[in-house]
């Protein structure tokens, strides 16, 4: 290799973009020299160009190594389509490298697909064993399509090497349920002191997670309590930010006119919302054994759409600015975009797909207009188990959606918000959506299976019995649970907790939202008392 095109890779390796730019002007190869510009353009936050340059270096030499990076900027754009076929013409052509076929592993992940994305991780373990990004990569994508004792034995391997790993601990407690005999508490509390702040939050996630499976609430408390409090300090969360975004919901859809018109869209998605952590990746499995029926994942087509066609300024997909400019859209053109950029992620033809982003939730109006076909479902749980169940879960730590997540006033702040813009949703839209109850599934599965199977106009299939059977990946926290029968464990788990969510359940009592004792059956939630009830339906 030119000694140059090797001083600009380990520039961009140490990165240093301006030293990589610099050297690969001297670059006799000029597919070399535009592949390193590239990069360098990205490494510095100019993906445009930086595709541009790429796409030169295409056109010059086509390697799956160029093909692989052409894909991994297009992925970060959200040029799905144009993604996944970079990626399939890199696997094609064969890489050379781990890295290569680690890369091709990322796009394919990111776009859903964990099944190619595995047969693109295993030969980046085995060219490159030693890599511990590669091994978490492999590991996760064995874990997503079932195969637990293997991803076990991926993550061991990582965290025999780097025992403060904070992201192979807490992937590792994912998959499967602590037990007295099987744990790994004594290790987890062994490593947390010497563990850097971002490896602490997931190892104190991780040791949360199994003390509350072994009985133990006091210490499972104190762990999310110490996590959380550490990390909401770190983002600088303020509720203020999500009650911006509801009032504008509010405002926007009860003003006449907005985001009104016709929608010839034909298309029949189902959507699957609701607050996270409430039986969401459930539903979706028993509405995807139906034979004509699968799984699309959480993809943001929907949110993505509308940033696009408003073309606000903001970095955020969703903010009171693109809210009050999507009334001015035309909802077919919305419901067009969509089903381009979901049909990207929809990898089987024919039948119908489920789009199970619970953050669309704040779209219902948006989907009903723009999908007249669609069916939309929102999940509902009991008030606090809802709110102990997102306090307890690691969501991406760079998503915006769920930051309310790490203080339990600010969750029971935002349960108090979305409970009352399903009502406002409820009102707007009558008959559209369906409230499904999680304590109503689990306590009378076949029941509300088959209501749920009415709504979506699907005709009924005892297979949906048997949703853990299915040997479809999952790629959420659920993926363990949703394995086996249907179980009524996770029901009131709040209560062990009770005295630390006093004042979630003060707050939402002021609110007008009684958090009862389960009963099981169907559960109503309604603001009620002044101002209880929203904005008037307009």
């Amino acid at each position: 290799m030119d000694p140059r095109t090797t001083a600009a890779r380990e520039a961009l390796a140490q990165n240093d973009p301006d030293s990589a730019r610099r050297i690969a002007r001297n670059i006799a190869n000029p597919a070399e020299a535009r592949f390193i510009t590239g990069l360098a353009e990205a490494l510095q936050g100019r993906i445009t160009a930086g595709i541009t340059h790429l796409e030169a270096a295409i056109a010059l030499h086509p390697t799956a190594e160029y093909l692989a990076q052409h894909a991994r900027l297009l992925i970060t754009v959200r040029r799905e389509a144009q993604a996944r076929a970079a990626a399939d013409t890199a696997r094609a052509i064969g890489p050379q490298d781990a890295l290569t076929h680690d890369t091709i592993g990322c796009v394919y992940a990111r776009l859903g697909d964990h099944h190619a994305a595995l047969h693109a991780f295993e030969p980046a373990v085995a060219m490159d064993g030693g890599n511990l990004e590669f091994r978490y990569n492999l590991a996760a994508a064995l874990g997503f399509i079932g195969r637990t004792t293997e991803s076990a034995a991926q993550y061991e391997f990582i965290i025999a090497r780097a025992p403060t790993n904070g992201r192979a601990h807490y992937a590792l407690s994912g998959l499967t349920k602590a037990s007295a005999e099987q744990n790994h508490i004594a290790r987890l509390e062994a490593v947390l002191p010497a563990a850097p702040p971002a490896d602490a939050l997931r190892i104190r996630y991780a040791l949360a997670k199994e003390y509350e499976e072994l009985g133990q609430a006091e210490p499972a408390y104190r762990h999310l309590e110490a996590a959380n409090t550490a990390h909401k300090a770190r983002i600088g969360y303020d509720f203020a930010q999500d009650a911006a975004i509801f009032d504008a919901l509010e405002t926007g859809f009860s003003a006449p006119g907005f985001f009104t018109g016709p929608s010839t869209v034909t298309d029949a998605p189902i959507f699957i919302t609701g607050m996270p952590r409430t039986g969401t990746t459930l539903v979706d499995r028993i509405l995807s054994s139906h034979p004509q029926v699968h799984s699309a994942g959480e993809f943001q087509a929907m949110p993505l759409a509308i940033k696009q066609l408003t073309g606000t300024r903001s970095r955020l997909v969703i903010d009171p600015e693109t809210i009050a400019a999507s009334g001015a859209l035309a909802p077919e053109t919305v419901g067009r975009l969509y089903m381009s950029r979901a049909n990207q992620y929809a990898q089987e033809s024919g039948g119908r797909f489920i789009d199970k982003l619970p953050a669309n939730s704040l779209y219902i109006a948006h989907i009903a207009r723009a999908l007249p076909a669609a069916a939309i479902i929102c999940l509902r749980r009991h008030p606090l188990d809802t709110i102990w169940s997102n306090y307890k879960n690691l969501f991406a730590t760079t998503s915006t959606y769920y930051h309310y997540s790490y203080d339990l006033l600010d969750t029971a702040r935002y349960y108090a918000r979305f409970d009352r813009l399903m009502a406002f949703w409820d009102r707007l839209l009558p008959g559209r959506i369906l409230q499904l109850s999680y304590e109503a599934l689990v306590a009378n599965q076949e029941q509300q299976s088959r209501a749920l199977y009415a709504h979506c106009n699907l005709e009924w299939t005892d297979k949906a019995l048997d949703f853990h059977t299915q040997s479809a990946p999952v790629a959420t926290p659920s993926a363990a649970q949703v394995r086996r029968p249907i179980y009524t464990d996770a029901v009131a788990r709040w209560q062990a907790h009770a005295g630390a969510l006093a004042p979630a359940k003060a707050l939402l009592e002021e609110q007008g939202i009684s958090c009862p004792p389960p009963q099981g059956g169907r559960r109503e939630t309604r603001l009620r008392g002044p101002g209880g009830d929203g904005p008037p339906s307009p």
